[in-house]
Protein backbone atom coordinates (compact mmCIF):
# COMPACT_ATOMS: atom_id res chain seq x y z
CA UNK A 1 0.00 0.00 0.00
CA UNK A 2 1.19 3.50 -0.87
CA UNK A 3 0.38 6.07 1.53
CA UNK A 4 0.37 9.66 1.04
CA UNK A 5 -0.11 13.28 2.80
CA UNK A 6 -1.89 15.38 0.87
CA UNK A 7 -3.95 19.43 2.33
CA UNK A 8 -6.36 20.74 1.02
CA UNK A 9 -6.78 21.32 -3.07
CA UNK A 10 -3.69 18.76 -3.48
CA UNK A 11 -4.31 15.92 -5.62
CA UNK A 12 -3.29 12.16 -6.68
CA UNK A 13 -3.06 11.21 -10.34
CA UNK A 14 -3.99 7.49 -11.01
CA UNK A 15 -2.64 5.87 -14.87
CA UNK A 16 -2.45 9.40 -15.90
CA UNK A 17 -6.39 9.83 -16.26
CA UNK A 18 -7.86 9.82 -12.45
CA UNK A 19 -7.39 12.28 -10.40
CA UNK A 20 -8.23 12.29 -6.80
CA UNK A 21 -7.81 15.75 -4.95
CA UNK A 22 -8.31 16.46 -1.28
CA UNK A 23 -12.01 18.92 -1.26
CA UNK A 24 -11.99 19.83 2.62
CA UNK A 25 -10.89 18.04 5.97
CA UNK A 26 -12.91 18.61 8.71
CA UNK A 27 -14.72 17.05 12.45
CA UNK A 28 -12.34 14.01 11.37
CA UNK A 29 -13.31 13.37 8.38
CA UNK A 30 -11.68 13.65 4.61
CA UNK A 31 -13.96 14.87 1.56
CA UNK A 32 -12.26 13.35 -1.81
CA UNK A 33 -13.42 14.91 -5.35
CA UNK A 34 -12.73 12.26 -8.00
CA UNK A 35 -12.05 13.08 -11.91
CA UNK A 36 -12.16 10.05 -13.71
CA UNK A 37 -13.61 8.57 -17.37
CA UNK A 38 -17.13 8.36 -17.56
CA UNK A 39 -16.59 4.61 -18.35
CA UNK A 40 -14.87 3.70 -14.83
CA UNK A 41 -16.81 2.39 -12.32
CA UNK A 42 -16.24 4.22 -8.81
CA UNK A 43 -18.02 2.65 -6.03
CA UNK A 44 -17.11 3.00 -1.87
CA UNK A 45 -15.67 -0.09 -1.09
CA UNK A 46 -18.61 -0.81 1.27
CA UNK A 47 -21.02 -1.39 -1.69
CA UNK A 48 -18.60 -2.48 -4.08
CA UNK A 49 -18.58 -5.35 -1.87
CA UNK A 50 -22.24 -5.82 -1.30
CA UNK A 51 -22.72 -6.04 -5.36
CA UNK A 52 -19.71 -8.69 -5.25
CA UNK A 53 -21.63 -10.53 -2.86
CA UNK A 54 -24.84 -9.93 -4.91
CA UNK A 55 -23.22 -11.45 -7.89
CA UNK A 56 -21.70 -14.19 -6.33
CA UNK A 57 -25.37 -15.40 -5.00
CA UNK A 58 -26.88 -14.70 -8.73
CA UNK A 59 -24.44 -17.07 -9.64
CA UNK A 60 -24.98 -19.43 -7.49
CA UNK A 61 -29.15 -19.06 -7.65
CA UNK A 62 -28.63 -20.05 -11.75
CA UNK A 63 -26.60 -22.92 -10.70
CA UNK A 64 -29.09 -24.44 -8.52
CA UNK A 65 -32.04 -23.68 -11.60
CA UNK A 66 -29.61 -25.17 -14.30
CA UNK A 67 -29.76 -27.92 -11.90
CA UNK A 68 -33.28 -28.03 -11.56
CA UNK A 69 -33.82 -27.95 -14.89
CA UNK A 70 -31.13 -31.20 -15.77
CA UNK A 71 -33.48 -32.97 -13.61
CA UNK A 72 -37.05 -32.14 -15.58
Amino acid sequence: MLALTRKVNESIIINGNIEIKVISISDGRVKLGIEAPKEQSIYRKELYLQIEEANKASISNKTDIEDLLKKI
